[in-house]
């Protein structure tokens, strides 16, 4: 008769464990069930409509379009010398990548809810599917950003991307760690305040008004430096202004503020993840 108390557990699901563990080894033993659910969260996001797929092209055309008209010809803001759409689809692909991660992971508990309290499975799972199935999103409006940069280098416009465009996928990094942070954050104050949810959900999108989409930071240095700590000093605008100047030689480049948004993003992904870690034991009991 075999001994149970010799046998080696895959899994050891303990009321107590340490604050900083991620549980990486629980999260690699269910990579079946992440893969199910990032394949979930991308075909529920078209399932029964009618251009399917398409509505990944269509939302950021059109928001280009509008940013084109409005802030490139009516409100005529520069835009370093780069060709407005591409300058404005640069900014969006980057925003609406980082709005989507942190929209979405803020309201993890709540929208799974009776899941999570019936099955074990490390919570950290649902925050992690959402940010990849966001990824093939972005990388499906990067295509977009690709074709429409082809367009333009077909009729005569020249490109010069640099070096710093090598520190394109650590950027990408950067801005799923900043969106997981923040998400997971959230996530675990909703749980007893769902004020912050409604707070959020028509925050994020002003906040992008604090980042260099429509506007480039060159401008804002020159013509409002007493405000310009305000748009630095966002985490999100290193990344954008280093993708812009990586694809073009155009814009500005700063070493000390692509580390302070290193930094930050740091900061507020392991605080993200202790808070979660600490409210997903118990979070059944509050929401």
């Amino acid at each position: 008769m075999t001994d149970l108390s010799e046998k080696e557990w895959d899994i050891e699901i303990s009321a107590k464990s340490p604050v900083l563990n991620l549980g990486l080894k629980d999260v690699w033993h269910y990579r079946d069930l992440l893969v199910l659910l990032v394949r979930r969260d991308f075909v529920s996001f078209y399932k029964q409509t009618i251009l399917g797929p398409i509505w990944f092209f269509v939302q950021p055309a059109i928001t280009i379009i509008i940013y084109t008209i409005v802030f490139g010809n009516l409100a005529g803001i520069p835009v370093d010398g780069i060709p407005k759409p591409l300058f404005y689809l640069a900014g969006t692909v980057i925003w609406n990548y980082f709005a989507e991660c942190i929209l979405k992971t803020s309201t993890v508990f709540k929208d799974n809810a009776s899941m999570l309290g019936k099955v074990y499975f490390p919570r950290l799972i649902m925050p992690l599917s959402i940010v990849l199935s966001n990824l093939i999103r972005f990388g499906v409006q990067l295509l977009l950003f690709v074709l429409v940069m082809l367009c333009y280098a077909l009729s005569g416009s020249v490109f010069q991307p640099n070096f710093y465009l090598l520190l394109f996928p650590l950027l990408i990094l950067m801005v799923a760690a900043l969106g997981l942070g923040l998400g997971m954050l959230i996530s675990a104050v909703t749980t007893k305040y769902r004020d912050l949810a409604f707070v959020v959900t028509f925050g994020v999108p002003l906040l992008m008004y604090t980042t260099t989409v429509i506007y480039p930071l060159s401008v804002v240095m020159e013509k409002y430096p007493a405000y310009s700590w305000l748009i630095k000093f966002n985490p999100v605008t290193a990344v954008i202004e280093t993708v812009r100047y990586g694809f073009f030689s155009k814009g500005s480049f700063s070493w000390e503020l692509l580390t302070y948004s290193s930094i930050v993003t740091a900061c507020i992904l392991l605080l993200g993840i202790v808070v979660f870690n600490r409210v997903g034991k118990s979070f059944v009991d509050t929401v």
